[in-house]
């Protein structure tokens, strides 16, 4: 019985720090946004300056999203700018864009484990970085369209109108009754200290990223192990399937990373193919994008929403045209697998490539 009633204890404490940590992230989405209210109306302007080149905003992107290994994170800062006024929505949907691209080291570290096997690592390289091309082929094609066309800022303001007019936003107005008292409170705390605007920027960031880190942690910990029978037994019997549960799997561990790197020995092992993991790297993407919708709705900010959901299209969009399209990102990834493969020569030549592709843009951002 005691042991009953402590495996109980333990529960009710994981699931109060889950609702503990989920809290301190919003506080953080929130604080965030109010920080770069107080730092003005300058700072807005020079900041919106910086990313008004489409371009540099895409590889900022993908910068911030390959060091920090986590596009929820990258496109919720981007929600918390946005609802401070210092990003407008063309802005920050670059940016998203990058994000996407970034996001996919992981799943190459893992493929590194089966480097001394052969055919191992051939299939494990190729399961790797069939999620690169697909977000690099996504971002090739959409990317100029956005600039000509704004496809995708349109599709996520036609979205937030639907979304408020059916009454969602309100749904999430008591958060304001949790979360305003304790903004106001820190603002009072801060307002005697020099520098309070950017101590409190500083502040937030490290709420969102202890809190995200916390919070997929723990969840990880309570999920893992079921994910891993989930994936065993039922996750590749078909496409749909496949698409769904990565969805619902990414979505509850919040990292991309982790649900498609879960794959990568499966594939090293031949247990599952290329083909097979494709239709979850896709819906791995789209589960990715709920934490960042989350946070939107808690700032109460259209343009905010406007953001999490323009993350949403794009990558719907991209699944429209290359889940048809497969043939390309797959062929792709089998090609640089088998060269990868081949030669200690050619797997250098290869890694150096791959992280001149997510890390080349410091030194653009740096030197413009």
């Amino acid at each position: 019985m005691k042991n009953f009633s402590k495996i109980k204890e333990s529960k009710i404490y994981r699931a109060f720090f889950i609702i503990l940590t989920i809290y301190v992230f919003l506080l953080s989405i929130k604080l965030l946004g109010h920080s770069f209210k107080l730092f003005g109306k300058d700072f807005a302007e020079t900041l919106i300056i910086m990313t008004s080149n489409p371009f540099a905003g895409l590889l900022i992107g993908i910068v911030a999203t390959s060091l920090i290994q986590s596009s929820s994170t990258t496109t919720s800062i981007v929600v918390g700018l946005v609802a401070g006024g210092a990003l407008t929505l063309d802005n920050a949907i670059p940016i998203i864009m990058g994000a996407n691209i970034g996001t996919t080291i992981t799943n190459t570290l893992v493929s590194m484990g089966h480097v001394t096997r052969r055919i191992e690592f051939r299939r494990a390289f190729s399961a790797s970085v069939v999620h690169d091309f697909f977000n690099i082929c996504a971002v090739i094609v959409f990317f100029p369209i956005e600039l000509n066309y704004h496809i995708i800022a349109k599709t996520a303001l036609f979205l937030e109108k639907k979304f408020a007019g059916a009454g969602g936003m309100h749904i999430f107005n008591p958060l304001k009754l949790i979360i305003d008292p304790v903004i106001q409170i820190i603002d009072r705390i801060f307002a005697f200290i020099p520098h309070a605007s950017f101590l409190l920027m500083i502040l937030s960031l490290v709420l969102l990223f202890l809190s995200l880190t916390l919070l997929i942690k723990t969840i990880r910990s309570l999920m893992l192990n079921k994910i891993e029978t989930i994936i065993n037994r039922y996750l590749f019997r078909n496409d749909l399937l496949g698409f769904s549960l990565a969805i619902l799997l990414t979505f509850i561990v919040q990292s991309s990373s982790v649900t498609t790197s879960l794959i990568v020995p499966l594939a090293g092992a031949g247990i599952i193919s290329i083909r097979q993991i494709y239709p979850y790297t896709l819906g791995a993407n789209i589960g990715t994008t709920g934490t960042a919708i989350i946070a939107a709705l808690a700032t109460q900010n259209e343009i905010a929403v406007t953001v999490a959901f323009a993350h949403l299209c794009f990558n719907i969009f991209g699944i429209l045209v290359f889940y048809p399209l497969k043939f390309i990102p797959i062929k792709l990834a089998e090609f640089v697998g088998e060269k990868a493969s081949k030669s200690t020569k050619n797997l250098v030549l290869f890694i150096i490539t791959y992280i001149l592709i997510h890390f080349i843009p410091i030194s653009f951002l740096l030197f413009t």
